[in-house]
């Protein structure tokens, strides 16, 4: 794995990371924990727009870049706030360059852009981590953590109900051709299988079913021997809005608390920790490339389920 370069042992080190990315994800939370990060220098940004990189590192103190090589020459590590399709291949690019890679969810439209990425990070032996929001907000990933290490659960479920295109006051999201696309299943079906696969275990069996707009409801048999059901949508009425997470078995009911979320910008802060310690280490974090390639291979089985 290429080290992160310090010019003196004795002096803390401080990460390059390039900025790929001017939406608004990448002002809300990338660029300002970024920006922020004691450990990180943030070189440069790019985007798909040159005025927009111009405008974004205006904010965050960075150069803009118009060449997304020139970027990544220039860094030690990318941090992508890019759609999908469009993350994919650029992160595979700058692991073949060397570059540690800190990655939005879901890592790639398809399962072959995500192995891509999965295989690249393999063979430069970089570090990745993909951004799943809960598992990096401390109450939520202390939550997990905590039923993780109960075990025994019979069965479980993780709704997401968002109202992105439910009406409502408008979200900047809400303009995203990537999530008009592909829907609440790629866009909060990754939230929902970041709680239940590290509580129950791998997905050996899909299910899925259409329901009102963008709405899929999966069914999930896992490798514990345990079920769990998911409601997926980003169209729900604003006034139906949620997150719904319950988990039963022998010693109980465990339910997610409502209350436990933190700002954005916190939880990025942790990703970039874990990507930190990650590529000092060696040692690959739980929601590394691997583990983005595996929840695009079930969010893409229970598309093909789909009429």
């Amino acid at each position: 794995m290429p080290d992160i370069k310090v010019e003196n042992s004795a002096e803390p080190v401080t990460t390059r990371v390039g900025l790929f990315g001017t939406g608004p994800w990448a002002r809300a939370a990338h660029g300002p924990a970024l920006a922020a990060h004691p450990g990180v220098e943030l070189v440069g940004v790019w985007g798909r727009r040159a005025e927009a990189a111009a405008e974004v590192a205006s904010l965050f103190g960075a150069r803009p870049y118009t060449d997304a090589d020139a970027l990544i020459a220039d860094v030690d590590a990318v941090a992508v706030a890019l759609p999908p399709s469009v993350q994919a291949p650029l992160a595979a690019r700058a692991a073949r360059a060397g570059r540690h890679l800190l990655l939005d969810k879901p890592l790639a439209a398809t399962v072959g852009e995500a192995r891509e990425v999965a295989e690249a990070v393999q063979a430069a032996g970089v570090a990745s981590v993909v951004f799943f929001t809960v598992r990096f907000d401390a109450g939520p990933a202390q939550w997990i953590e905590r039923q993780a290490a109960v075990g025994d659960w019979y069965t479980g479920r993780a709704d997401w109900y968002g109202s992105l295109f439910g009406g409502g006051d408008p979200s900047p999201f809400a303009d995203s051709p990537w999530r008009k696309e592909k829907g609440g299943l790629w866009d909060v079906g990754p939230h929902a299988l970041s709680v239940l696969l590290p509580v129950l275990g791998d997905v050996t069996e899909v299910a899925a079913v259409s329901g009102p707009r963008d709405t899929v409801h999966l069914t999930l048999r896992h490798d514990s021997g345990a079920s769990s059901t998911a409601v997926l949508t980003l169209a729900a009425p604003p006034a139906a809005a949620g997150v719904a997470v319950e988990l039963r078995g022998e010693h109980g009911v465990a339910v997610y608390p409502d209350d436990i979320s933190g700002p954005a910008t916190d939880a990025f802060g942790r990703a970039i920790d874990a990507l930190l310690t990650a590529a000092r280490t060696g040692e690959p974090h739980a929601c590394d490339a691997r583990f983005g390639l595996r929840v695009t291979e079930i969010l893409a089985a229970a598309e093909s389920l789909l009429p």
